[in-house]
């Protein structure tokens, strides 16, 4: 698996390249946004991303390399403000740490995040139809009334586990189980930021109905 580690201080990005090196990870190492964009390819499979870059704000960044590729994208960053997390997560971002990290917990999040796709693989051509909306779960598709929404790959996710399961009531645990691969339910807040960021890109306020000390159902028709 190659890492492209988008990181200015030498240090972190040549002790952490090391670390993961030893645990059979292929690295590729970028200290500023025009290098990461030029350093991207197909083979990259996980970019894990600091926000302070010397030639890009690292959120816009995260966008850039979202609008070419679905691959994850972990931000690994010293800002802990929860705004920061959510400008992070609403740019594309899969995953949001907080330095000083262990990078026991880092590999375990960049083990989750290229593995998730596999746990949410839904049958081949599944679809599902409601409130005027089509859910493509093969293609990772979303349409509303003929329209192509553009949606996150953590939106989708979330919206492929809830349209498994039509019309009943999803646990917040559950989900963020399914989407994050963790039991920490410090990952609440952001999902109730995805179920947001849905709805308003869907214009489907109604699609996904929150229920009250659950979690979340999405509504048929």
């Amino acid at each position: 698996m190659k890492i492209l580690i988008v990181e200015d201080d030498e240090r972190v990005s040549e002790a952490l390249s090391v670390f993961l090196r030893k645990r059979g990870y292929r690295t590729q190492i970028a200290a500023a946004g025009s290098q990461a964009l030029a350093q991207l390819g197909s083979d990259t499979e996980v970019v894990l991303l600091d926000l302070g870059l010397p030639d890009v704000d690292g959120i816009d960044l995260c966008r850039r390399i979202r609008a070419q590729t679905g691959v994850p994208i972990i931000i690994a960053t010293a800002r802990s403000h929860v705004q920061d997390r959510i400008r992070g997560l609403r740019a594309g971002a899969d995953d949001f740490v907080v330095k000083p990290y262990d990078v026991r917990e880092l590999v375990a999040r960049i083990e989750a995040v290229t593995r998730r796709s596999r746990v949410l693989a839904a049958p081949q051509d599944q679809r599902v139809e409601t409130q005027g909306v089509c859910i493509n779960m093969t293609s990772r598709q979303v349409v509303v009334d003929g329209e192509l929404i553009d949606l996150t790959r953590k939106e989708f996710d979330i919206v492929g586990v809830l349209a498994r399961y039509p019309g009943v009531a999803v646990p917040r645990e559950r989900l963020i189980r399914e989407v994050w691969n963790t039991e920490w339910h410090a990952f609440s807040r952001s999902l109730e930021v995805h179920i947001g960021s849905i709805r308003r890109k869907t214009g489907r306020s109604e699609l996904i109905e929150t229920v009250r000390g659950v979690g979340y159902r999405m509504v048929v028709s």
